[in-house]
């Protein structure tokens, strides 16, 4: 008995070597034909019927044809679908004595085919533990796709009965709860597709989101095809044929990402973007990166599978909540529920005129959901009739003027764009459609980030303030035609692709927009003039000393009057805020406000009349001056307080900045450290001010303990004080911006940090984020002499600790810091520094040369 236990076991493990092997062979042929081609939803129907047949060679092994159990496949493999790597979802329907009985062999059964690679997850319930168990919507999601494997007609007939809607989840029911579940799950990616590494199963757009249209239908109707959905009126063939080719389409990316995985993976991280590319036959040229293209194409699936999936997500509403009257709006539109409709069947292919009256009817009339879903179909189906803008008539051109006049010309764009009108009437607003860029900075598609770019102004036009941006509000009401600034705003990012500068591109292609639809040349130039210098006003901020009045100057020659000062500054906060929710802070806030009211002074002042040094120097210790006396100090008190600061500091601060300076150091006597920290004017910004005693690497100890306590130096001034002091100042942000540190608790952490022997510190250690190898940027570096030293470029990957480093070296070079401004843009950092030899002078060019050594063997290490 025990010796044919064993030979059993042994026959066991020599069948799952063959199943293994025959599992791999058939795999791997999969792959070839995928490599080849072949269309990925009928492979995985192959592999779903060659692992068929192992399945059921283990059960024909354990079982013989009397034993009362049956075995089904349920979820993506009851609908005989498997990717690479997916589950094999398993029931075994059985009553609990023959549950019992089998224990053994159903033990053996899935040991077997563990054994054999296939990764299952076996259920074994009975009719009535079916029936209970299904009141969890996920599983009975799963089990109404059963599909036999080793059954007959009544084992297939008891489990649909378990499972009918005449026991639980009638049809309405399972809807809205389905709806429900797929609200929540669009949720967690925050409602777009268009993430940077979108996951291609349960994102937005989705498999999931196809798989749900089959279960309602599956559900409501019976139907298990898109035909019988078609027969049965509930899809129009143009909507299947769009169904199943993104299905197709979004099968092909999910089989190849589990192929480059070599695991169950859902979420196309960049860590497998290049090589699936790759594996697509996607290939780079001059305009794009070849993973860019094929991540174009995802999206752009991806939005068609939400275009279409809601009209039909619509019509099972009505179905389930009867049809309401419809109620007239004018002689060409009627309200349905909260949808609008045409009132005469086909009106819209009629003419593509009725397409911008049909938005125009949707922007003036408030409460409305979206397009009732008849409409959206013929709208989809009007789509080809739309002319690009210089093929129309000049009518249509002012009704779309008319639109973006309107009232809700945001939202207009917005829909347009979503329901593909804004793509034929643009034709490079459709090519930027889906399109994204292979980096960190840009965390939206171009098409996306342009509508929220329209977003944030729009919200400039509210009049209420908003904490994240100071002066938006009160600058909006400045402006002469509002509409001009939303042409900006669509057409600032829309050369991109194309290769060269897109912001010329995009600047020719404006022009040639307002041209054709008849605007004035003094608007026309001032669109094109917005769009070709949309980075100005950031690069200005956020790289020059905006506190020097020479910057100050050059850059009010540029912008040249008032008018497109304003524009520009709503542009760029509006588009440095649309391109990554991260991006944005306080500290970018005040650097365009204060950048925006120093140049207006400027330009009221007269370009021919610069400010100079000495007279900035003065205004601003008398409003300073001002405050201080304000806060009930004396005249005395407050000589003595400036008498201890650097005279350059009274040119590159603000007034409150000095007062507060000012009354920092009241509180400390003459020589002793003083760290204060205070609450910049947006809520995730800190404002640093050291004033100690110099010594050698005081710098680099600040720096190293600042990013020790978790602060990120987005600036840095660094001034010689009288009496051997310095005199620091420190724009900070957290690097984790979930964390709330108050000014009093940072700078008294500082100050421990800064007691004893600063010369000792060193950095701190730590892992680096898994995406920066992704995205390693060429190190740059360039020196520039100046007056009192030499200015440092440079350009490399970002990541944790980086200035820390960098200060590390300076500290062992033997260089003084004077100035520090640090950009990130995405991945990649752009620093300047300026510093000098311990005589305050130029570096020589062998200091230079050892610097750039030294630099270099710090930025170009490997990203671990």
């Amino acid at each position: 008995m025990q010796a044919a236990a064993t030979g059993a076991l042994i026959d066991d493990a020599a069948w799952s070597v063959a199943a293994r092997t025959a599992v791999a062979l058939a795999d791997a042929k999969l792959a070839r034909r995928f490599d080849a081609g072949a269309p990925a939803d009928r492979l995985i129907a192959l592999r779903a019927r060659a692992v068929d047949v192992q399945v059921r060679a283990a059960w024909q092994r354990c079982f013989d044809e009397a034993v009362p159990l049956a075995l089904f496949a349920v979820g993506g493999y009851g609908r005989g679908e498997l990717f690479p790597h997916s589950d094999i979802d398993l029931l075994v329907l059985a009553e609990p004595a023959a549950q019992q009985q089998g224990e053994t062999a159903l033990a053996r059964f899935n040991a077997m085919l563990w054994d054999a690679g296939l990764q299952v997850s076996m259920a074994v319930r009975s009719a009535q533990e079916c029936t209970q168990a299904a009141a969890d919507i996920t599983v009975v999601t799963a089990l109404i796709e059963a599909r036999p494997l080793c059954a007959n007609d009544a084992d297939v007939a008891r489990l649909a009965d378990a499972v009918s809607s005449g026991h639980l989840w009638p049809p309405a029911r399972f809807f809205a709860e389905k709806c429900e579940e797929q609200r929540r799950r669009h949720a967690r990616f925050g409602d777009t597709s268009d993430n940077l590494e979108p996951n291609l199963k349960d994102g937005p757009g989705g498999l999931r989101d196809l798989h749900l249209l089959g279960w309602l239908a599956l559900r409501s109707f019976g139907a298990r095809s898109l035909d019988q959905m078609i027969e049965l009126g509930r899809l129009g063939f143009d909507e299947a044929a769009a169904l199943e080719r993104e299905r197709r389409a979004l099968c092909r990316f999910r089989y190849g990402l589990h192929l480059v995985a070599g695991r169950r993976e859902e979420r196309l991280r960049f860590d497998y973007q290049k090589p699936l590319a790759a594996r697509l036959g996607d290939v780079d040229d001059a305009d794009s990166l070849g993973v860019e293209k094929m991540m174009q194409r995802f999206y752009r699936s991806a939005a068609i599978v939400r275009r279409v999936g809601e009209r039909l997500l619509q019509r099972f509403e009505e179905y389930f909540a009867g049809i309401q009257p419809p109620e007239p709006l004018d002689t060409q539109f009627e309200r349905r529920g909260d949808y609008l409709a045409t009132a005469v069947s086909g009106w819209l292919e009629a003419d593509p005129a009725h397409v911008f009256a049909m938005f125009a009817a949707w922007a003036a009339t408030p409460g409305l959901r979206g397009l009732h879903s008849q409409t959206a179909r013929e709208l989809a189906l009007a789509l080809p009739l739309i002319p690009a803008y210089d093929e129309a008539p000049a009518s249509l051109r002012e009704a779309f003027m008319q639109l973006l006049r309107g009232p809700q010309a945001v939202a207009t764009l917005e829909r347009m764009a979503r329901l593909g009108v804004l793509g034929h009437w643009i034709p490079a607003f459709q090519r930027v459609s889906g399109r994204m860029q292979f980096d960190l900075f840009h965390v939206f598609t171009v098409d996306q980030h342009t509508l929220t770019v329209l977003r944030n102004l729009a919200s400039f036009a509210s009049g209420e303030a908003d904490p994240r941006f100071a002066i938006t509000h009160l600058v909006w009401p400045s402006l002469r035609k509002p509409e001009l600034l939303l042409l900006a705003g669509l057409f600032h990012d829309i050369g991109k692709g194309r290769g060269g500068d897109h912001s010329e591109l995009g600047a020719v292609d404006a022009r040639t927009f307002c041209e054709a639809h008849g605007l004035l040349e003094a608007d026309i130039a001032l669109v094109e003039w917005l769009v070709r210098k949309h980075l100005l006003m950031s690069v200005t901020a956020q790289k020059q000393d905006i506190t020097d009045p020479d910057v100050i100057h050059r850059f009010a020659e540029i912008v040249a009057d008032r008018q497109r000062l304003d524009y520009l500054y709503l542009l760029t906060c509006a588009d440095i805020a649309g391109t990554s929710p991260k991006l944005w802070n306080g500290w970018k806030d005040r650097l365009l406000a204060d950048l925006h009211t120093a140049t207006r002074l400027a330009l009221r002042r007269g370009l021919g009349q610069p400010v100079a040094a000495e007279e900035r120097i003065s205004e601003n210790r008398e409003a300073a001056r001002a405050m201080l006396l304000a806060e009930g100090h004396d005249d005395a008190a407050i000589a003595a307080m400036f008498a201890r600061m650097p005279q350059e500091n009274f040119l590159r601060s603000r007034p409150d900045q000095i007062a507060w300076q000012a009354a920092s150091l009241h509180l400390a006597a003459a020589g002793e450290a003083v760290v204060a920290s205070r609450a910049m004017s947006g809520r995730d910004g800190l404002e640093v001010l050291v004033h100690m005693p110099d010594q050698d690497g005081l710098f680099a100890a600040i720096v190293m303990a600042l990013d020790r306590l978790g602060m990120s130096v987005q600036q840095a001034r660094v001034l010689d004080a009288p009496g051997g002091a310095i005199h620091d100042t420190f724009h900070v942000l957290p690097v984790d911006t979930r964390q709330a540190i108050e000014p009093a608790r940072l700078a008294n952490a500082l100050a421990h940090a800064l007691v004893g022997d600063v010369g000792r510190m060193l950095p701190a250690r730590r892992s680096q984020p898994r995406h920066l190898k992704h995205f390693k940027v060429a190190p740059q570096l360039d020196f520039i002499d100046l007056a009192g030293g030499t200015r440092i470029g440079l350009v490399c990957t970002d990541r944790p600790g980086l200035l820390a480093d960098i200060a590390r070296v300076l500290r062992e070079q033997h260089l003084r810091v004077h100035d520090a401004r640090i950009a990130t843009f995405g991945a990649r950092a752009e620093d300047l520094l300026l510093v000098s030899d311990e005589h305050n002078h130029p570096l020589s060019p062998e200091r230079c040369d050892a610097l750039r050594i030294a630099l270099l063997a710090v930025l170009d290490g490997d990203i671990a």
